[in-house]
């Protein structure tokens, strides 16, 4: 194989909900006996590196927890790095909570005394939540979304993600956030490619989504691969400005694209 590195999404690419995808766990297999680094990548924040692990472990794919990422990984990492003394606000799940616990991050309980608002897929996501981001935003502080998915596939069809939550957040005050972390933004290409190692143009992303997967692709000058098993349709390959350099049915027939 031509490549080193593999950036390969979860959730509509190695998994579905909770069923994995037909020949996944061998086309991986396959890729790393060619000696290619990879490095999974989920827009999902709500789960740690390790639980990925373990997830991805369960499936017959063995991977060490650093070579996982996800959205809650690098909106961790930027808050560690550049907010290191300020107070946050956060709308989201208790498994993003624990992550930004266990890095230092200093999270508050009154939204009107938070620096930072950061919202965030939230399956208990109500008024109570929506009032809070306003008195957070209104009180002058910044705003950041974990990731920019509006939808996400599970086992029962498609359902609204953290761009939802976002969305619902900013539009009492008609306002965008300040910065949206994981795929395809620019803190998540660094994170990829510092876990992957090899330059990007000795590196293929595989995903189902155009606008996070195959974007951050083509912004870090990585090959593209579109799979057709989550959330990307090939009338949606026509219609976007993302054009993948291969649309394939599933990550089992990533090996012999790559040949």
């Amino acid at each position: 194989m031509d490549y080193e590195g593999a950036l390969i999404d979860l959730d509509g690419t190695v998994y579905r909900g909770e069923d994995p995808v037909s020949g996944a766990a061998a086309a991986l297999d396959r890729l790393r006996a060619a000696g290619v680094r990879t490095v999974f990548f989920s827009n999902n924040p709500t789960k740690s590196r390790v639980a990925y692990a373990d997830r991805l472990g369960s499936l017959g794919i063995d991977v060490a927890p650093d070579a996982v990422l996800s959205a809650g990984t690098v909106t961790t990492r930027v808050l560690a790095d550049e907010h290191p003394e300020d107070a946050t606000f956060l709308i989201g799940e208790a498994g993003l909570r624990r992550q930004f616990e266990a890095a230092g991050i200093d999270l508050v309980a009154d939204a009107t005394d938070a620096d930072v608002l950061v919202a965030s897929y939230d399956r208990e996501f109500d008024y109570d939540d929506m009032l809070a981001g306003y008195r957070a935003l209104a009180a002058g502080a910044t705003f950041y979304g974990t990731d920019p998915d509006r939808l996400v596939p599970t086992a029962d069809g498609m359902v609204p993600g953290s761009g939802a939550v976002v969305n619902a957040v900013g539009g009492v005050l008609d306002r965008t956030p300040d910065r949206v972390f994981g795929k395809p933004s620019q803190p998540a290409q660094a994170a990829a490619l510092d876990a992957l190692g090899v330059p990007a143009e000795r590196c293929v992303v595989v995903g189902d989504r155009l606008e996070t997967d195959v974007a951050l692709g083509d912004r870090a000058g990585m090959t593209t691969v579109l799979v057709r098993t989550g959330a990307a349709t090939d009338a949606d390959v026509h219609a976007s400005e993302h054009s993948p350099d291969h649309v394939v049915d599933s990550l089992a027939d990533l090996p012999a694209v790559l040949q």
